[in-house]
């Protein structure tokens, strides 16, 4: 039994191989073919003749007399052809690279018609026989396969309890692996079946459950990708959206970059969808901004529209225009005179 479960079962006198007992008789290791003996069960028929109207020389394939070139053939035309679409790259030099030739495509012309040299294809030659040979026959001196005969075998013994072993100290494997973390413990060899259950339900039992969570916490297995099936998505789009959206999300918690290289569609659609939701914002941001700005200059013009020039205003246009300087200034030296005179 391994890891609980039953791997080989038998007995040792029956099923164990090498046996653990010797065979009775071995081969005579003196014994010999003899000369004549017929190993051959069957031979050539030697009373039979080859037929005068078998041909050896005919060929297995001839060309097909009937056949025709089609009306389409295309003589003219190659099967393959310069590349149109193909340019020079920037970095070819004739002088070190050699003259630039462009890569050769098939011909669209022959896709459906045949094109170049037309000849007439093979076919299987009627005629045809092959190299002749006598039929087979019983062999009327054939004995059978020999073998050689049996002698009692020298080493023979008889271990009818082979299970009864003396003390075993130690258990040695012997094992040629590439793998590593190979490990080997809750050995039992004993006549029980009970107490080989028993020592795996206290030991082997309790150690598998958590071992194998470790193992699968850091060994987990990979996932199955999901089918990008046309025709199943034109069936349920949203459903085959959200499946590989939830798996995109498992995956990313793990590992967001094997989830970004394994889930490409996904990661094109998002990144496309990205893309749109900042154009969307970028474009209503900008509409915002000139709305306000239109109406602060709207409202700059309707307040000098609406309010008149007062009184202060008038002083300080008079004040600031040379005008208004120059006739300030005439009335003050006419002051000045005036008091002057007095």
């Amino acid at each position: 039994m391994i890891n609980g479960e039953v791997a080989s079962s038998g007995s040792l006198l029956e099923n164990f191989q090498p046996p653990v007992n010797p065979p009775k008789q071995i081969d005579d290791p003196k014994d010999s073919k003899p000369a004549n003996w017929v190993e051959e069960a069957k031979i050539p028929d030697p009373k039979a003749r080859k037929p005068k109207d078998w041909d050896e020389d005919a060929p297995a394939k001839i060309l097909d007399e009937n056949a025709t070139k089609p009306d389409d053939w295309l003589e003219d035309e190659g099967a393959d052809i310069p590349d149109p679409e193909a340019t020079k790259p920037e970095d070819w030099n004739d002088e070190e690279d050699g003259d630039w030739i462009p890569p050769s495509i098939p011909n669209p012309k022959c896709q459906d018609n045949g094109c170049g040299p037309w000849t007439r294809p093979f076919i299987s030659n009627p005629a045809y026989k092959g190299k002749w040979s006598p039929p087979l026959i019983d062999n009327p001196a054939y004995k059978g396969v020999w073998a050689p005969r049996k002698i009692p075998n020298p080493g023979y013994f008889e271990d009818l309890q082979p299970s009864s072993f003396e003390k075993i100290s130690a258990i040695g494997f012997e094992i040629w692996t590439m793998q590593n973390d190979i490990l080997f413990d809750n050995i039992y060899i004993g006549h029980s079946v009970e107490d080989a259950k028993a020592l795996a339900a206290e030991t082997w039992e309790i150690k598998y459950s958590a071992e194998k969570k470790q193992e699968e916490g850091t060994n987990p297995p990979p996932k199955p990708e999901l089918s990008y099936d046309w025709e199943t998505f034109k069936k349920d789009p949203v459903g085959v959206t959200l499946e590989h959206l939830r798996e995109f999300y498992e995956l990313a918690r793990e590992d967001p970059m094997h989830a970004l290289d394994s889930r490409p569609l996904v990661t094109y659609g998002l990144t496309g969808l990205l893309g749109l939701l900042c154009g969307l914002v970028l474009i209503v941001v900008g509409l915002m901004s000139g709305s306000s700005t239109d109406s602060d200059l709207s409202q700059v013009a309707q307040d000098k529209k609406t309010d008149g020039p007062g009184a202060g205003d008038k002083e300080e246009e008079k004040s600031a225009s040379p005008e208004g300087q120059t006739k300030e200034g005439l009335t003050q030296r006419k002051t000045n005179v005036a008091d002057n005179n007095e």
